[in-house]
């Protein structure tokens, strides 16, 4: 097959204009649904007793709402006109979904870290997942609606500015594109971003599985077990567990054993040789149920504790994998395995992936995905930042972003063409960021009030492991 011109893909970029105009980006369309009846769609499931906790950690502010209604973006999304320019996407890029993490070389980097939602759709959903994150944090932070509004023309502009370098970049050159934290603090704009960048690398460095072995587990006769800390970690067959009667059949005596045996095996194989040789320097000694972020609470989550013959640890995260919403909402090509879509997208968007990823699938169908739980992994804490942090945060999620939809689709010629050099796509989603905030706003309010109804329940972390203390 005769391969495109750079003239040829720069035309299919622009011609994608006719498509979807760049001003048409402003707009968010009539949306008529029912956020409530989504979100319990959404909830199907999950581990029944910790819906109540998804809702309760959602209900703190209309930030973490937003966290955990990808769902509800996605459907919205669906209803207006996109590029046409489809691509492997994050899926759920909000600007708590960024993070820095050790590469397999033991090197620094900041990058997107949450792909359960990853899939081919078009690239602006991301962007559009991102900016209307910003303006919600910025609220949330009682900013002013300029900060807000100027945060969202950063992260774009610098999008669009970096997509026009990569437009310039052979393949090779983009794979073995970084974003280090050296990086980030050498072309930091002002002393207090460089100091950020160091602090984080400190952070990082301290952030390891001998950190969380101390902090987790403790020895019993020849083997480690993990402490419960219910409602965050529990053991699922133990006193403390969530779980119902009926959701732990599958699990108990023999045959749960059996049947944890087969996943990992089946996990193994899933990875290189060389990882499966490394892997096999480690036993396990326990694994625990951990509940996780916001959207996923109530998603099967088990933490796996390893040790090596020194005694040195290993934490693996098994994770269950479900159908993403993009999927949902736009057709993309069809997925055999939700796990393995999780893994070979983050495989795709990330500079540098976990040498530990892989698949299986449990005796009953359910499909997960495999990382390590904490490896150097450090996420922003946005409460703390100034605005002039803030504005170099979405800087610098501007930046990834870029690169990783530069990397994992080849398109970043026709991406570069559409957007063109000026301020217009910016602008149109600096419109659609404020008016999506709105929306998020109102659907918060129609959820806190179901909360207070009854209609669903909600109940915090605090309360949840009260029922343990009694």
């Amino acid at each position: 097959m005769k391969a495109s011109t750079i003239a040829e893909r720069e035309a299919r970029g622009r011609a994608a204009r006719e498509k979807s105009k760049r001003s048409s980006h402003r707009t968010v369309g009539t949306l008529e649904r029912d956020p409530i009846e989504l979100l319990k769609q959404s909830s199907e499931g999950r581990v029944q007793n910790l819906v109540p906790l998804r809702y309760g950690r959602m209900a703190v502010s209309p930030f973490t709402f937003f966290r955990g209604t990808a769902i509800l973006q996605a459907h919205d999304l669906s209803k207006v006109h996109d590029t046409g320019l489809t691509m492997p996407i994050c899926g759920d890029g909000h600007l708590m979904n960024f993070g820095g993490f050790a590469t397999p070389e033991r090197q620094l980097v900041f990058d997107l870290n949450d792909f359960d939602e990853v899939s081919v759709g078009p690239f602006e959903w991301d962007l559009k997942r991102l900016t209307a994150s910003l303006v919600i944090a910025a609220r949330h932070m009682r900013l002013s609606r300029g900060t807000a509004e100027n945060l969202v023309m950063t992260a774009v502009s610098e999008y669009r500015n970096r997509m026009a370098q990569y437009a310039q970049c052979g393949a090779l050159e983009l794979w073995y594109e970084r974003i280090t934290f050296d990086r980030m603090a050498e072309t930091a704009l002002t002393p207090e971003r460089r100091r950020a960048a160091r602090r984080g690398m400190e952070k990082a460095a301290n952030r390891t599985h001998e950190s969380l072995f101390e902090k987790m587990a403790e020895r019993d006769g020849d083997h480690w077990v993990i402490r419960d800390a219910p409602p965050a970690l529990f053991h699922v067959l133990g006193a403390n567990t969530l779980f119902t009667a009926e959701e732990t059949d599958e699990l108990k005596g023999s045959h749960g054993r059996k049947m944890l045996d087969s996943v990992w095996s089946e996990y193994v194989k899933t990875m290189s040789h060389d990882r499966r040789e490394l892997l096999a320097h480690f036993t396990v000694q326990d694994i625990v149920f951990k509940v996780v972020g916001v959207g996923s609470v109530g998603t099967r989550c088990m933490a796996v504790l390893l040790v090596d013959h020194m005694g040195k640890p290993l934490f693996v995260q098994m994770k269950e994998a479900r159908p993403s919403v993009i999927a949902r909402y736009y057709k993309s090509p069809s997925v055999k395995h939700q796990g393995e879509r999780v893994v070979q997208g983050q495989r795709m968007l990330q500079a540098a992936s976990d040498i530990f990823l892989g698949w299986a699938t449990t005796p009953l169908g359910r499909h997960y995905y495999f990382r390590q739980l904490r490896d150097m992994k450090l996420s922003a804490s946005i409460d703390l930042f100034d605005t002039d942090l803030l504005e170099g945060y979405a800087q610098l999620c501007g930046w990834v972003m870029a690169r990783a939809h530069a990397k994992a689709s080849g398109q970043a010629v026709e991406v570069n063409a559409y957007i063109g050099r000026g301020d217009q796509f910016a602008e149109a989603l600096t419109a659609y960021a404020t008016s999506y905030a709105d929306q998020v706003e109102r659907d918060y309010d129609v959820f806190v009030k179901a909360c207070r109804s009854g209609a669903i329940e909600a109940r915090s972390d605090e309360d949840m492991a009260a029922d343990f203390r009694m």
